[in-house]
């Protein structure tokens, strides 16, 4: 498991924690979606 895929997990649990204790709700699900959008951008890489 490669750094990036850490640093995702955290950021879902961290978003999920978000969810249910309401604490940093909006930069929670600004790096979240920054995190999807590097993973995602890896996969692309390495798939072409």
């Amino acid at each position: 498991m490669g750094l990036l895929e850490i640093v995702a997990v955290i950021l879902l649990v961290a978003w999920l924690g978000g969810f249910t204790l309401h604490i940093a709700g909006g930069l929670i699900h600004i790096l979240l979606v920054l995190a999807f959008v590097l993973f995602l951008a890896r996969f692309l890489r390495t798939a072409i």
